[in-house]
């Protein structure tokens, strides 16, 4: 009988409901439990035997030194062991309550190491506000978010093997930004525009505007590259506004400032001649980082999102590397690789510190000893500036360049180039 509520009287509770893992909750309560059994067995034990011998105890006399040191190996330390181990537990939370729908953490109680449990607990945005995924909180990837997602995952494998697969790239990547990654592979056939041209050549690509025609535009606002304008408030997306623009686009990095934050590419460079060879811009935009770094005969790799407008088809079709990731995710790279590593755009003052350390962690370890980091422009409130400068002084790398500028009456901007020290 395929009646779910009289397998849940027979066989139990499933072993995953709603998002929550009570087999794992159970394993956790069971380990306290067994725990508590232990001391309490140990205790009585104790207690027989001092009953037992109590006339030879009345005559001879035990120190206060071996006294306390009974309480804290047999009584205290496992009481104490049983008691983070409770803390620990995570309990489902009611969903639903007035128009508040909170949803707990998947899989957390499979874990007692405290380092994974931190990681995979979603991460507030510091200022409470949505993030420019259009999230509230950064869920990172081991894979446990698709137990939440399973509604969402579900769909996005429901397809005919061998046919063309949905147009919904766009689930594909609400599943990644909120943790369910790596996404599995797909036995349908990926869509593409319905006439696709040659690309423009390489000496012309880099600094033109593509042809419109070799971009799905059916999940955008826009429709073609002109609506994507900086004057138009109606493209649907708000960060790097003048990113489409190759006239504003050429002006960055290569041209004197004033503003002491703006560090230009010839001086970077300068200060490791002939060493940049390869590296990653970490942050929102069309690849003109990486396409100034080429014309420097640097290969940069550029991270992207389609955050309301295509932005990898963008770097893709400049003759550029885009690398469709997150900041929830591990950076694909084996450690000690990358010359440079900058970041812009991307991330600045919401950010939680525990995350930002998760990512910096991360970006030291694809760094090569003597490798740069550029952190370009970062922004924050003023109050917050001492948090985040520790963040990223917390290696001990060399400082080649540091600037910090006013925003706002409230912000600040903050700008870095750092080397990695050798560590042998």
């Amino acid at each position: 009988m395929h009646d779910e509520e009289i397998c849940r009287h027979l066989y139990g509770m499933k072993a995953v409901h709603d998002g929550f893992d009570i087999k794992s909750l159970r394993a956790r309560v069971d380990q306290v439990l067994k725990k508590f059994e232990n001391l309490q067995n140990k205790l009585e034990l104790t207690v027989k035997k001092m009953e037992k011998n109590k006339i030879e105890l009345s005559r001879s006399k035990i120190s206060i030194l071996e006294y306390k040191g009974f309480l804290e190996e047999e009584v205290i330390r496992p009481l104490s062991w049983a008691q983070i181990a409770l803390r620990q537990i995570r309990l489902p939370r009611v969903e639903g309550i007035g128009t508040v729908t909170i949803k707990e953490v998947p899989l957390i109680n499979s874990f007692m190491i405290e380092e994974i449990r931190k990681y995979i607990a979603p991460k507030g945005n510091r200022n409470g506000k949505v993030n420019m995924y259009g999230t509230l909180k950064i869920y990172n990837t081991i894979g446990h978010a698709c137990v939440l997602m399973k509604k969402e995952l579900e769909e996005y494998m429901d397809y005919d093997i061998g046919s063309y697969c949905k147009d919904d790239w766009n689930l594909a990547q609400k599943l990644i930004i909120y943790g369910c990654d790596p996404l599995p592979r797909r036995r349908c056939i990926t869509r593409a525009s319905k006439l696709y041209l040659k690309p423009y050549p390489i000496t012309k690509s880099l600094w033109t505007i593509p042809d419109g025609r070799n971009v799905p535009w059916s999940n955008y606002q826009c429709r073609n590259f002109e609506c994507l304008s900086s004057k138009n408030s109606r493209r649907r997306y708000t960060k790097c506004i003048g990113c489409f623009e190759m006239e504003k686009e050429k002006l960055k990095w290569v041209t004197n400032s004033s503003v002491p934050v703006h560090f230009l590419i010839k001086d970077v460079l300068a200060i490791k001649p002939g060493e940049i060879r390869i590296g990653l811009d970490y942050g929102v935009g069309t690849g003109t980082f990486a396409a100034r770094m080429r014309e420097q005969n640097v290969t940069i790799i550029s991270t992207a999102l389609n955050l309301g407008a295509p932005f990898s088809e963008m770097i893709t079709l400049r003759g550029l590397i885009p690398l469709y990731v997150t900041l929830n995710q591990r950076l694909p790279f084996f450690d000690n690789t990358m010359d440079l590593i900058h970041t812009t755009g991307l991330m600045d003052g919401w950010i939680d510190l525990q995350l930002l350390d998760f990512i910096l962690f991360d970006w030291d370890r694809v760094l090569r000893p003597g490798g740069l980091l550029w952190i370009d422009r970062f922004f924050c409130n003023r109050r917050d500036l001492d948090d985040f400068m520790y963040m990223f002084l917390q290696f001990r790398y060399k400082k080649h360049m540091w600037a910090i500028s006013s925003k706002s009456k409230d912000e600040v901007y903050l700008s870095a180039l750092l080397e990695k020290s050798p560590r042998s």
